[in-house]
């Protein structure tokens, strides 16, 4: 398992809000739910993306945004609409309101006519301190133009959307993982690019085996003299090269990736102890893998547990405690 496959485990569409309208000017659809991660593309026609306290952005025939949340958005026909805002999210209803129509997994072919946009939106949800870590590598608006690889899929996404039939959900939920992973890869392999060090350090035919080799078998004992001899190099090649590309040693990332995997496990599984947890992600001694979160996390296991819990049941955006507001990403 690469980097990048890695951090995308807990990104998963299931029962996501799919939506395809027919746009008729003037209108203007306010995002409200705060999903995690929000795909919208065009497919005829043109709007603007209007971030909260963010410029807002036009978006052409054939272009991609993801939309990073919590915060809600608008897509408008124009800035300074005079649409009223019609709300959507995971419960929208189906206003008809300055010829805007929008529904869960429901595809209207509207009015059409002069100046009709066509649209396509995905909500995303992601859940686990394991995509937090690929959420804090993107943007609030990521963009990716037409004639990528992500074309197909709006083909079929399109077409998917506008039938009816059994299975259509699941059908939509896997071509959307599929988006995600395409957008994600033309954004991070953009030329001019900053992609994070995770993932261009993936290229590297050393420190990419590496990466494969830690998140593959991330509770190993692994040394840098192992790894350096399961890559071919030596260790002071091995050390200088993977902290040139990910930005730290290997040992102190993967220390941090043990964490973020025993951040999910202690809200994932309840009934798990704490040295069940410290086993799993290779700590023969409860205490030594407590001192190693509560230095990574700021808090201990158990007190990260008791807050975590709480802070799923809070409204979205909410952050568990111990958490830095703006974390490393690795």
């Amino acid at each position: 398992m690469d980097a990048f496959g890695d951090l995308l485990r807990g990104v998963r569409a299931q029962g996501s809000l799919f939506g395809s309208s027919i746009l008729t000017p003037p209108w203007a659809l306010h995002f409200v739910d705060g999903a995690p991660l929000t795909l919208c593309t065009v497919l005829s026609g043109g709007g603007w993306i209007v971030p909260e306290h963010r410029p807002p952005e036009p978006l052409g025939v054939g272009e991609t945004v993801i939309v990073r949340g919590p915060a809600p958005f608008l897509f408008v026909d124009e800035v300074g609409t005079r649409a009223e805002p019609v709300a959507c999210g995971a419960f929208c209803s189906t206003p008809d309101q300055g010829g805007t129509r929008h529904r869960l997994g429901w595809y209207d072919p509207g009015d059409g006519g002069a100046g009709a946009t066509t649209l396509i939106v995905g909500a995303y949800p992601v859940r686990g301190e394991i995509s937090r870590r690929l959420l804090d590598a993107l943007p609030v608006v990521l963009r990716v133009p037409p004639g990528g690889g992500s074309d197909p899929v709006w083909d079929h996404l399109a077409t998917e959307v506008a039938a009816d039939t059994p299975g259509q959900q699941v059908v939509l939920d896997r071509l959307l993982d599929w988006l995600l992973v395409c957008a994600l890869r033309e954004y991070f392999d953009r030329p001019g690019g900053t992609p994070p060090g995770w993932y261009s350090a993936g290229w590297d035919p050393v420190v990419g085996d590496a990466l494969r080799l830690l998140h593959g078998e991330p509770a190993a004992p692994w040394t840098v003299a192992e790894l350096a001899a399961r890559t071919g190099v030596s260790r002071a090649t091995l050390a200088k090269r993977f902290t040139d590309l990910v930005g730290e040693p290997p040992l102190t990332y993967l220390t941090r990736w043990r964490m973020t995997l025993a951040a999910d496990l202690l809200t994932e599984r309840e009934t798990a102890t704490v040295a069940q947890i410290a086993r799993t992600v290779g700590y023969s001694d409860p205490f030594a893998f407590s001192a190693a979160f509560k230095r990574v996390r700021g808090v201990s296991p158990s007190e990260f547990r008791r807050t975590a819990g709480a802070a799923s049941r809070q409204p979205a955006g909410a952050r568990p405690a111990g958490r830095p507001a703006r974390e490393a990403v690795m």
